[in-house]
């Protein structure tokens, strides 16, 4: 049941016909887990957390550096050395202290994903390896939840929504292999431009609440595609593979 103080706060959504008071109700009792408080996690939350999601977990074991402030704009330089899931919480509980925020700085391993991702409507990624990718995508897919993939680059960026556990929906793994099959560098190694991880994580965020309310277009089992030197957009189909070894 939303509060006077709720419908006034999102009454920019109440409005709009393909969400409405129903579909904020849906936001409000639902729960996302979010893999990575970085580039993407930053603006991922903080669009969730405006957007009145009930319940969000935050998962990461990192601390804030000097160079990750290029484009994690919840942090400032006097967080330095500080949580970055600790920092986010007390940053999106300002923004929005309607929301449950339950960090938890601690690293995703296979002894703790079931554990810390069980219970959740769905499942954002926005990690920097690919043996966590893969991970939290055997996870999603044993648990039975779907998963918002998102990774960039220098200039680009991909973001996938995955619903590999039903019978005719691909995983991550359909498309991305294995990660022993996967050259992966970091963004120290390679850079990236900071706008280009608010762009894929707000997306990223949008898919979430796709799937939450059910506004548009479905968007399971396919892959977008961003390339920031030429504006280039595409979006392209993922077959499930029938000899994917995590969900076939």
């Amino acid at each position: 049941m939303l509060s006077d103080q709720e419908l006034d706060r999102y009454q920019r959504h109440i409005v709009l016909k393909e969400i409405g008071g129903q579909g904020q109700a849906r936001l409000q009792s639902a729960s996302v887990a979010v893999i990575g408080a970085g580039g993407l996690g930053n603006p991922c939350l903080q669009y969730l957390a405006a957007a009145g999601i009930g319940r969000a977990t935050l998962i990461d074991d990192d601390t804030v550096g000097l160079s990750n402030l290029q484009r994690q704009t919840l942090f400032t330089t006097a967080d330095i050395g500080r949580s970055k899931v600790q920092v986010a919480a007390e940053r999106l509980a300002a923004l929005n202290p309607h929301v449950v925020l339950n960090p938890v700085a601690r690293r995703l391993t296979p002894d703790n994903a079931a554990t810390l991702l069980a219970g959740h409507d769905i499942i954002a990624d926005g990690c920097d390896t690919f043996a966590t990718r893969a991970l939290v995508n055997r996870s999603a897919v044993a648990l039975g939840i779907p998963l918002v993939s998102a990774a960039i680059g220098p200039f680009e960026g991909q973001l996938g929504v995955f619903a590999g556990h039903l019978a005719d929906q691909p995983c991550w793994a359909c498309f991305a292999g294995a990660p022993a099959d996967i050259p992966g560098n970091s963004c120290a190694d390679i850079g990236v431009l900071g706008a280009v991880a608010g762009l894929i994580g707000s997306a990223q965020a949008l898919e979430v609440l796709r799937l939450v309310t059910g506004f548009g277009e479905p968007q399971l089992g396919r892959l977008w595609l961003y390339e920031g030197l030429s504006l280039a957009t595409r979006s392209i189909r993922v077959p499930k593979d029938p000899a994917c070894p995590v969900c076939s």
